[in-house]
């Protein structure tokens, strides 16, 4: 597709994504209920057929060094190139529809629990069958690192004969995009509306539509910092990288947030309170730590230029309309500064599987982080603000705080 085509058909297919969520969650849940029938039952089905079509159990190896010939490291490096993150980063979804959903206190947990169980088996079965029905005599050949398929499954399907299976596979490759689209313009919009009762965005954007119940102004405003977006990064594999990039740095603030209410409010109403939280926040941070680093060198510094660009709004709505104690701001985020900091260079001294220099070798740049990043974690629940802030407390009476 050439960039001229490009310039105009995204914008296009964007409008129709958020155009599917303007009028209602129905439209967008009955649209989405679809798609994800079709999105799990092709997989399975494509597992299916190939492995009904000849499987090479040979194809495995006998001993741990033809199991993982290229060791290790490269199953991490598969994580980050192969999109596999932002994959299993469609949980969010679930948490982030969470007020529209019936029971949200059970259904929440049951939701991403069903969803990362199901993606699991599904990638995994997948992997099993593209391993398994690759011919012995090309990988005799020209080895795992000669097998460069443009699409992977569908061209497997052109060599075995399945021209059917072929057509199906290219038709999902349209379909399950699509599909991800209109539900991330869903969870998008909600995150921006949700952004606005904390008061560090403008109240407008989290006004809801009086019939449809829809953040319509949010989802407007995404929709032209998508465009934004898609135009200023035109290799969609770096977009990805840093949109994943993005979410996990995100995602860490969870643990640290989760920990220190408890700290802050002993005896505030919970009612999900896991008693492992203590041992699986830290684990939590440190395995997302790691993802961080995984999306390599320069996505890492590029990630951070991205979020940097958006600390001005910060302030001002800081500042001006919740007349915050900057110092005492400054004394509670400085452990996320600095982690920022110390990611980048990691990212940059660390192994040249990951895009550094190779200065801290594998696997003991992996090692470097983990420590750093419990140190850090530690550092957050410490300086962490002496008391929830007015308006969280007061949304807390709605929504349950963890």
């Amino acid at each position: 597709m050439s960039i001229y085509t490009r310039i105009y058909t995204e914008p296009i297919f964007m409008c129709i994504f958020t155009m599917i969520n303007f009028w209602s969650v129905k439209i967008m849940t009955h649209f989405t209920n679809l798609i994800s029938i079709f999105k799990i039952l092709l997989p399975t089905l494509t597992i299916v057929v190939l492995i009904c079509s000849g499987f090479h159990a040979q194809n495995f190896g006998s001993n741990v060094h033809e199991f993982m010939p290229y060791g290790t490291r490269s199953i991490f490096e598969a994580t980050s190139v192969s999109g596999i993150i932002m994959s299993y980063d469609a949980f969010q979804t679930v948490i982030n529809m969470g007020g529209e959903l019936k029971n949200p206190r059970k259904n929440i947990v049951r939701g991403v629990l069903i969803s990362m169980i199901i993606t699991a088996a599904i990638y995994i079965m997948l992997q099993v069958t593209f391993i398994g029905a690759v011919e012995p005599s090309m990988l005799a050949r020209v080895g795992w690192h000669g097998i460069d398929f443009t699409s992977p499954f569908a061209d497997l399907a052109i060599i075995l004969g399945i021209n059917w299976l072929v057509i199906l596979l290219y038709l999902d490759a349209f379909v399950s995009p699509f599909g991800t689209g209109v539900a991330f313009v869903a969870t998008a919009s909600r995150a921006l509306a949700a952004m606005t009762h904390t008061r560090h965005l403008p109240k407008w954007l989290g006004r809801l539509n009086q019939k449809y119940l829809i953040p319509r102004y949010a989802m407007i405003a995404d929709l032209i910092l998508a465009v934004i977006l898609v135009s200023l990064f035109r290799n969609w594999n770096l977009l990805a990288t840093v949109i994943t990039a993005s979410t996990l740095i995100a995602y860490l603030t969870g643990p640290v947030t989760v920990m220190t209410l408890r700290k802050v409010k002993p005896n505030l109403d919970r009612p999900f309170k896991p008693r492992y939280m203590p041992y699986l926040a830290p684990i939590a941070f440190i395995l997302t730590s790691l993802s961080i680093y995984w999306s390599m060198w320069p996505t890492t510094i590029q990630v951070i230029l991205v979020i940097a660009l958006g600390l001005p709004i910060y302030f001002y709505y800081e500042i001006h309309y919740q007349h915050s104690n900057l110092k005492e701001q400054l004394r509670s985020c400085w452990w996320m500064i600095v982690y920022l900091i110390f990611m980048s260079i990691m990212s940059y001294v660390g192994s040249d599987g990951f895009g550094g220099q190779n200065w801290i070798k594998y696997p003991f740049d992996f090692v470097v982080i983990a420590v750093a990043s419990l140190g850090f974690y530690y550092w957050g629940i410490k300086t962490g603000l002496r008391k929830i802030d007015l308006y969280i407390e007061k949304d807390s009476k709605k929504i349950k705080l963890p």
